[in-house]
């Protein structure tokens, strides 16, 4: 039988059709297959699509692929066991649907029983996730990455996996893909599937559908209070929906086709009194590539300048990356009419500004989990408020678990976040979500009164208050862009150990050298080196302080004569290919005292490699 979806007309599955079922594929296939897979506890990704072409927009699968995703269930249903309940999710690229008929066959040949949604935002799922009779959650997604690439994320009860949760699948994922008798097992999994039990999972996606819907809703809202309780959150609600009557707000979402065309943006906003226009909001009506950044951004940002023309209530505008949980931004600057891109950095810092106010004046002990190459801007901000300040190795995961060892410690973690990556993740959601972040900047826009306190100005004389004063405000400097070709370096060696060895050493007489100029130039009078792995960052230099194949990020901070730290140079290479990113984040605007640090990074990188290899 074919299922179609009700909500987008998409197909779904075809009962009678095991997508197994066949030649299997020879071991130099599969091990082919296996070399292009990235894993880590972010998510798994690789090229899905049959033609291996990153944009291609086909729905079809290649069979050595198809074993792979196999695969990945089988270990998923190992590590959660029998009777386990485990909800199935996709965004919206077109081989979700072919991925994920595998991946809920070999569930249910395990005893794993299914729920599945089929196109849902990745904070949907997540916050559905919660639910009890959930054991756990697997998304098909590649988040940001092209069009005919996909993987997984799983996790429980909101969050995803913690590393140490994720290495056991892939571990039990591994020794799947090196035993020569598995294609032919998982295939016999796929044929034993009653067709009648597969169709009861296929049947319920409308219900179990409206159910993620309202769970997201219910989360977004306790989010928006920082409470659970009902009446206090009706006062927020009717709060905001008072400022924003005394103060229009409009916002245009150019949703590129992803999986937040079938979440609450629309309603939710709506509801709140928001004016809203939404673009390519039809799942899978992909208009440009897929990751927010950059020109990726235009489209949105020519069209809030047309609403804008039309109607001043139109100030913001977002762009997320196809599973939904990150929404970059553009405003307007109300000084010129036209409308610019947020920085990630900037995003992150403002919305930290908003956030930690208000928890400023309800908590005590506050701390913010943040990763390694987070902008020195949310120093300045903790140090206002009287926040402490944690930071993580790169990856989500590794964000959302120290936030909990901070809670476990006392501390309330109000907020956290990849500030290098763009959107934040506010307590108690554990994933970006772009609607957290524009209620943020909702909130900012419709208050006099926290305005004033979260960028420290006199408001009396202002015309309105804007995004563009509140940008203004923030503590200038100046950051090297997270996807921009400036932070990206191919290295030839494969041991960040070795590598890293060479680069200290480098480093320090670099430093020697050039102590002088430095002094003068920029006020820079010393350093300390920080590594990042996991949840812990240790300080200090060498290999002591590395672990394993020492792939964490390093990163020199650099010292003001009373040993402040005022601007800093990081870098983490790739665990799955010959990319090390690197960055500098620059005290105040001047664009060459950047440019003369990520110069400096650069070349420094480059001798250590050649002397690594």
């Amino acid at each position: 039988m074919v299922f179609t979806d009700n909500r987008t007309g998409f197909f779904i599955a075809d009962t009678s059709v095991d997508p197994l079922q066949g030649m299997l594929p020879t071991a130099e296939e599969l091990k082919q297959a296996y070399s292009s897979l990235i894993i880590s506890a972010s998510g798994w990704r690789k090229v899905f699509a049959a033609s291996k072409h990153e944009e291609d927009r086909t729905e079809a699968l290649d069979r050595a692929d198809s074993f792979l995703v196999a695969f990945a269930a089988l270990a998923m249903a190992r590590h959660l066991g029998a009777g386990t309940t485990v909800l199935v999710g996709l965004d919206a690229r077109p081989t979700g649907a072919s991925i994920a008929d595998i991946i809920n066959r070999i569930f249910l040949a395990n005893g794993v029983a299914v729920r599945y949604l089929f196109i849902a935002a990745a904070p949907e799922i997540m916050a559905y996730s919660n639910r009890t009779g959930i054991d756990a959650f697997f998304y098909v997604s590649a988040s940001h990455n092209p069009i005919g690439h996909n993987g997984f994320k799983f996790g429980r009860q909101g969050g995803v996996f913690t590393g140490q949760e994720t290495a056991l699948v892939s571990a039990v994922f591994k020794s799947l893909v090196e035993e020569p008798s598995s294609c032919d097992l998982v295939q016999k999994m796929s044929s034993s599937v009653e067709v009648q039990t597969y169709e009861l999972v296929l049947n319920a996606i409308a219900q179990e559908k409206e159910q993620a819907l309202l769970a997201y809703e219910n989360l977004v809202l306790r989010t928006a209070a920082d409470c659970e309780d009902e009446e206090a959150i009706g006062a927020m609600l009717a709060e905001i929906k008072h400022g924003i009557e005394k103060h229009p707000i409009g916002i245009v979402g150019e949703l590129n086709g992803s999986a937040r065309g079938e979440t609450i943006d629309r309603t939710f906003l709506s509801a709140l009194g928001v004016k809203t226009i939404f673009l390519n909001d039809r799942p899978r009506q992909v208009v440009h590539p897929i990751v927010p950044e950059g020109e990726n951004l235009e489209l949105c940002r020519t069209e809030l300048e047309k609403a804008y023309a039309k109607d001043p209530a139109f100030q913001l505008g977002y762009v997320p990356d196809n599973d939904g949980d990150r929404g970059n931004i553009v405003y307007i600057k109300q000084s010129t009419g036209r409308a610019h891109i947020l920085g990630a950095q900037d995003l992150f810092a403002l919305v930290a500004c908003v956030e930690l106010t208000l928890a400023r004046a309800n908590h005590t002990d506050l701390a913010i989990a943040i990763n390694c190459p987070t902008s020195l801007i949310i120093e300045t901000i903790a140090k206002r408020l009287d926040v402490v300040v944690a930071r993580a190795e790169v990856g989500e995961a590794n964000v959302v678990q120290l936030a909990d060892q901070l809670r476990a410690k006392g501390h309330t973690v109000r907020l956290l976040g990849e500030g290098s990556n763009g959107g934040n993740i506010t307590h108690p959601s554990k994933v970006r979500d772009p609607l957290n972040t524009l209620v943020s900047l909702i909130k900012l826009l419709t208050s006099e009164t926290l305005f004033a306190k979260v960028t420290s100005q006199d408001i009396t004389h202002m015309k309105a208050v804007s995004i563009e004063a509140a940008v203004a405000s923030l503590p200038k400097r100046t950051i090297t862009g997270g996807f921009s070709t400036e932070a990206i370096m191919r290295i030839k060696s494969t041991s960040h150990l070795k590598l890293k060895t060479a680069y200290e050493k480098l480093f320090a007489a670099s430093f020697l050298e050039r102590a002088q100029d430095l002094r003068v130039r920029f006020g820079i009078f010393g350093w300390r080196e920080e590594q990042t792995e996991g949840t812990i960052c240790r300080t200090g230099v060498g290999n002591a302080l590395r672990t394993g194949a020492g792939r964490g990020g390093l990163k020199i901070l650099f010292l003001d004569q009373n040993d402040e730290a005022t601007d800093f140079i990081w870098m983490r290479g790739s665990g799955t290919e010959p990319v090390f990113r690197i960055m500098a984040d620059a005290q105040g605007n001047d664009q060459s005292r950047h440019d003369y640090l990520l110069a400096w990074q650069r070349s420094l990188v480059e001798m250590a490699d050649a002397e690594a290899c």
